[in-house]
């Protein structure tokens, strides 16, 4: 009995559609294990993060190993601040702090300017408060002070300091979720803030839930600008992210100066949390091996240049910089300078502000670790054009196309930056 040739050709076709469907929803889950509790549906879009022919192809750029891609256009911010009224400013304040590294900060400070701007009080600007009692550092240490406050001028008013005659003891702590509403503000802060006439906030997170909602809000456009606006790096913190991305660069030649940033934290793949699978059989995170292996089934060439958020260099990355010998943390590449300031110092602070910015302006951005870091660095990097953030999954087979793994933040377009950015 002979083959049918079309048989053949329409079986592997069918094959291949499930094997990139079952990538597909990999990714979806990876994204979920961290976006399951906040209300809001994600709008799916279609596949938009590269250049597309009109063959519908992916173009890449043409220059070095791996699939590299060209980075899209630079977004625009969609609101501007002709749609802020002026408001009466009230007697009373709002502080809070920091805390928890700069993939809260960004949530904690929308959430604060929201609550500020619809009470109408006067906000002071945060301190950051590490992991560890006692464990302080200023604004201005790791911030630019005088950005924030400008970037606020118009929206509320900043001061940097207290009165002398009020004291923070009598300050009513409020707590308030992420992504805090309008009706959540009216039921439950304004009452507080007018009876006591200050209020300490302190954000919590029910979920980390990072997808644009279809509702919208009188305060979307200030939240969007809290979120984007006001946070810049402190020159010199700034001056050592530069410099270590610039030393990557150098070490990257064989692949034009490109480089992936894989936040990979051997601490946290060693919780029990990461020994199994999260909601609906989602996969956490990854280990140095699965990262290795992924990374080089989808192309990228051995001379790839890795830059991991782990600091120091621990036995478990060896498999990885076994197949990529051009795998470095902070402690390899960080000027001798600025190790003293921002890597020997017991405050770790600094060292997850670094991995932040490296990880946003990486070429390529691989999250080995479902979670807020992840889906902060997206948002970052939709705004900048660097959509090229992939998820990764276990491959079948010998091979697999980048383009089945990138984030559905990016691929559907339902990250909340995207409702920021025009």
């Amino acid at each position: 009995m002979g083959v049918d040739l079309r048989q053949v050709v329409a079986g592997i076709l069918t094959l291949t559609m499930f094997v990139m469907l079952g990538n597909m929803i990999k990714r979806d889950r990876f994204d979920s294990v961290v976006e399951e509790k906040l209300p809001g549906g994600a709008v799916d879009a279609e596949f938009d993060s590269g250049k597309v022919t009109e063959q519908g192809l992916v173009t890449f750029a043409k220059m070095g190993n791996g699939p590299w891609m060209e980075d899209g256009q630079q977004l625009k911010p969609c609101w501007t601040e002709s749609t802020f009224d002026q408001i009466e400013q009230s007697k009373g304040f709002v502080t809070f702090s920091l805390t928890n590294g700069p993939e809260y900060h960004i949530l904690q400070i929308a959430d604060a300017v929201v609550v500020a701007r619809y009470v109408g009080a006067t906000l002071v600007i945060p301190d950051i408060r590490g992991n560890k009692p006692g464990d302080e550092r200023k604004f201005e240490e790791v911030y630019d002070v005088e950005k924030f406050v400008k970037s606020l001028d118009g929206v509320i008013k900043v001061v940097k300091d207290l009165p002398d005659d009020i004291s923070i003891r009598d300050f009513a702590v409020v707590k308030v979720p992420n992504r805090v509403t309008e009706d959540h503000i009216a039921e439950l802060v304004e009452p507080i803030f007018r009876t006591k006439g200050n209020i300490r906030l302190a954000t919590y997170f029910p979920s980390v839930n990072m997808r644009k909602t279809t509702q919208k809000s009188n305060t979307d456009s200030i939240s969007c600008l809290a979120m984007y606006g006001t946070l810049q790096l402190h020159s010199e913190v700034n001056e050592a992210v530069d410099s270590m991305i610039e030393r990557l660069r150098t070490l990257s030649r064989k692949s034009d100066g490109r480089f992936i940033a894989v936040d990979l934290r051997v601490a946290i793949l060693e919780k029990k949390s990461c020994h199994g699978s999260g909601a609906g059989g989602a996969k956490t995170c990854y280990d140095a091996k699965e990262i290795a292996l992924f990374l080089r089934k989808i192309g990228f060439d051995k001379d790839t240049t890795i830059y991991l958020t782990q600091s120091r260099w621990d036995d478990s990355l060896d498999v990885l910089k076994d197949i990529f010998p051009k795998t470095y943390t902070k402690e390899s590449i960080m000027p001798e300078e600025k190790k003293t300031k921002f890597l020997e110092s017991e405050d770790s602070e600094f060292e997850k502000v670094i991995d932040f910015y490296i990880c946003s302006q990486s070429d390529v951005f691989v999250p080995a670790i479902s979670g807020l870091f992840y889906a902060n660095v997206a948002g970052k990097r939709i705004a900048s054009g660097k959509t090229q953030v992939l998820v990764p999954a276990d491959i079948p087979g010998s091979s697999s196309s980048v383009t089945n793994h990138f984030s559905p933040y990016i691929s559907k377009k339902n990250h909340l930056a995207y409702s920021c950015f025009c």
